[in-house]
C-alpha cells in the first residue's frame, strides 16, 4: 500500500481535544478529532511516527480498507478477495476481533469473524486467538471497515516502567492531564503523592524531548509492509534528546513509593533530572527555581481508602499549597468534587468526565 490511508489515534475519552493538539504539534497537520480519537491520512512510516512520538495515544490503528457487504455470502466472497498479502505476513499468526451494530444487515459479530477467519485461513494465514497482531473489522450500516492494530500492547506501555503502586495513573492519561495543564516541557513540575513516578517521569521525558516508544516493540514490526531500516533511521533521529536546567520532583508518604520510582525513572534514563523524596504533605517544600506545576492523582474513597477519612489530607494538601507555592499551577485529579473543593483552592470549573480505574475522574484547575 503506497497510496495514503486512514490513521486512527484512540484517545482515553474527554481527552481527545488534548490528542488532537499533541498530534498537529507532531506534524499531523491534517488531524481532525473524532468519537474516541484523532484521525489522519498517511503511510506506513506515518503510523511508525505515531507509535513512537505520540505520547496520550493509547492504540494506532492503520485503515487499512473497506467494502460495502450486505449478508455473510458477499462478506465470505469479498474477504477472499480482499488484498491481504500487500499487508499481512503468512509467518505470522493473527486473531481477528469484530464489532457491529444493528445498522446492519449483518449483525451478528460471531458468524462475521468465521467469514474472515476462513477468508484468510483459504489465502494461507494462520489465526491464533492469543496472537499479538489484531486485524479489527467493524461493520457500521452495511460498511466493512478493516484495520490493523499496529501497537500491539498499549502505547501506555512505554517499555521502561517496571514497579507501579496502587491504582497507577497510565502513563498516555497522565501525558494529557499535563498538556491540559498547560505542561510543554519548559518548567519545573512536582507531584507530592508521586505513586510510582508516572507524571514526574512524563515531565522530565517531555522536557528532555525523549520519544515515548522509544525502548519498545510494535505489532506494525511484523507486516508485510515493515521496513526495518527505514524505521531504524527514524528510531535514530528520536535520539537527540534537548538540554535541560529543569528538575523534575516527587515526593510519596510511602517509602516503597520512593525506591520504584527512582527505579523507573534510572530505566527511562532520566533519573538526572528527576528528585525523588519519602515526606508527609505536611513537610513538602517549594523547590528553588521558578515557579511550574503541581499535579497529582490523590487518594478518593472509591479508589483507595475511606472517603470520609480523605477531606483532612485534601485540605492539608491546599493549606501547603496555598502557603508555599504561590505563583505555581495546581492540577488535582478526583472522582470527588466535594473532596477537591476541601483543599480550599481557587479551583477553576470542571473539564470533561475521563475514565481511570473503572471510575471517572475529573481534572481540577488552580493557578496560586
Amino acid at each position: 500500500m503506497t497510496q495514503p490511508f486512514e490513521i486512527f489515534m484512540t484517545a482515553t475519552p474527554g481527552l481527545e481535544r488534548a490528542l488532537h493538539a499533541e498530534a498537529l504539534e507532531n506534524g499531523f497537520a491534517d488531524a481532525q478529532i473524532t468519537q474516541g480519537g484523532v484521525t489522519v491520512m498517511g503511510t506506513w512510516p506515518d503510523v511508525w511516527r505515531a507509535n513512537l512520538t505520540m505520547r496520550g495515544a493509547s492504540r494506532v490503528l492503520a485503515r487499512v480498507g473497506d467494502f460495502m457487504a450486505f449478508h455473510l455470502a458477499q462478506l465470505d466472497k469479498r474477504a477472499r478477495k480482499f488484498p491481504w498479502g500487500d499487508i499481512l505476513r503468512a509467518d505470522v499468526p493473527l486473531r481477528v476481533e469484530v464489532s457491529t451494530n444493528r445498522k446492519s444487515k449483518i449483525y451478528h459479530a460471531g458468524a462475521a469473524i468465521q467469514r474472515f477467519e476462513t477468508a484468510l485461513t483459504a489465502n494461507g494465514y494462520q489465526i491464533s486467538p492469543d496472537a499479538a497482531l489484531a486485524l479489527k473489522v467493524r461493520i457500521d450500516d452495511n460498511r466493512v471497515t478493516i484495520s490493523i492494530d499496529t501497537s500491539g500492547e498499549s502505547l501506555h506501555k512505554r517499555g521502561h516502567k517496571e514497579a507501579v503502586n496502587k491504582a497507577p495513573m497510565r502513563e498516555t492519561l497522565a501525558s494529557l492531564f499535563l498538556r491540559e495543564c498547560g505542561y510543554r516541557g519548559t518548567e519545573p513540575v512536582l507531584d507530592p503523592m508521586c505513586g510510582s513516578g508516572t507524571f514526574v517521569i512524563e515531565a522530565a521525558e517531555i522536557a528532555a524531548g525523549l520519544h515515548p516508544g522509544r525502548t519498545r516493540h510494535f505489532a506494525f514490526e511484523q507486516l508485510a509492509s515493515f521496513d526495518a531500516d527505514a524505521w531504524q533511521d527514524l528510531r535514530k533521529m528520536g535520539d537527540i534528546t534537548h538540554p535541560t536546567g529543569l528538575r523534575f520532583y516527587g515526593s510519596d508518604r510511602d517509602a516503597g513509593a520512593t525506591r520504584m520510582s527512582r527505579a523507573n525513572a534510572e530505566r527511562a534514563g532520566v533519573a538526572h533530572l528527576t528528585t525523588f523524596e519519602t515526606l508527609a504533605v505536611r513537610d513538602l517544600q517549594r523547590p528553588h527555581g521558578p515557579a511550574g506545576l503541581v499535579i497529582c492523582n490523590p487518594p478518593y474513597g472509591e479508589r483507595i481508602g475511606n472517603p470520609k477519612l480523605l477531606f483532612g489530607l485534601y485540605a492539608n494538601l491546599g493549606q501547603v499549597l496555598q502557603e508555599r507555592f504561590k505563583g505555581w499551577r495546581v492540577g488535582i485529579i478526583t472522582s470527588d468534587a466535594g473532596l477537591a473543593k476541601a483543599t480550599g483552592l481557587p479551583l477553576k470549573p470542571k473539564g470533561a468526565p475521563v475514565p481511570h480505574g473503572g471510575i471517572k475522574v475529573w481534572l481540577f484547575h488552580a493557578h496560586l
